[in-house]
């Protein structure tokens, strides 16, 4: 499991590449010259990626879905993709032909590994024309004897406490921390570092890694707040810092096969 930034992540298992929420861009924008512009360069460089044999896209917002760089994946790898419905139209403009699209719940039928999609309390849009015509989630990823959760992004809600409940145990849930303020606009789409703790406990996931913060500017916190927030959530709930950290960009973590 490498964290490549914000919500990119590269999971690798028998010979299996898995790559989530693929974002290679310089900023999470339409526009080339506008919008968040990356502050930390991906952990991985896109030439050093290995063979990628799978793509998980939870939904369509920019720091989530680059086109640019999904091109590059198709163009490189021809891989398959897993995507809740309504976001295949995007796939196919970068040139994927292999596109399952699935509602909560459900799992695939085709991917090399065993994926669910799963709620999330969220939105979608990529431009003020679309709103809500293609919807989002996390993924449950079964791989080597493990059950690894990516959670998107997500609002609070009890929605993750079924999915620890139907889907556990969960060995590793990969959960958002940042972009949180203001949370009179923020809270019902992002949660903050005290739900993301609660999180980790409704799942009952055995260990959290952080993610969603310190590679785009998107809301008024501070670049790295989000984990110093995290530190003092977990203090204040008892949760030891092991079972809920942030990692460096370009870090990984090994799961041992059971």
């Amino acid at each position: 499991m490498t964290f490549i930034g914000h919500s990119t992540f590269l999971v690798q298992v028998a010979g299996v590449s898995v790559l989530i929420d693929p974002v290679y861009a310089q900023r999470a924008s339409p526009l080339s010259f506008a919008g968040p512009r990356r502050v930390r360069s991906p952990g991985v460089r896109f030439d050093d990626l290995p063979p990628i044999s799978l793509v998980l896209l939870s939904h369509n917002h920019y720091d989530h879905c680059d086109l640019g760089t999904l091109r590059q994946l198709e163009r490189r790898f021809h891989p398959p993709a897993v995507t809740p419905p309504g976001n295949g139209r995007l796939l196919r403009a970068a040139g994927f032909n292999r596109i399952e699209e699935l509602d909560w719940w459900e799992t695939s039928s085709a991917a090399p590994l065993s994926v669910t999609v799963t709620p999330a309390q969220h939105f979608s849009a990529r431009s003020p024309f679309d709103r809500n015509r293609a919807l989002w989630g996390g993924f449950l990823i079964e791989a080597g004897g493990h059950r690894i959760f990516h959670a998107g992004d997500s609002g609070y809600g009890a929605h993750f406490r079924e999915i620890g409940s139907r889907l556990g145990p969960i060995d590793l849930a990969l959960l958002p921390i940042g972009a949180y303020e203001p949370r009179w606009f923020m809270q019902d789409i992002h949660v903050n570092p005290a739900e993301a703790v609660q999180t980790h406990l409704d799942l009952g996931a055995r260990r959290s890694i952080a993610m969603h913060f310190g590679t785009f500017q998107l809301t008024p916190e501070g670049i790295d707040q989000p984990g110093r927030d995290l530190a003092e959530a977990l203090e204040d709930r008892g949760v030891p810092r092991e079972q809920f950290r942030t990692i460096e960009v370009g870090g990984s973590l090994s799961l041992i096969s059971r």
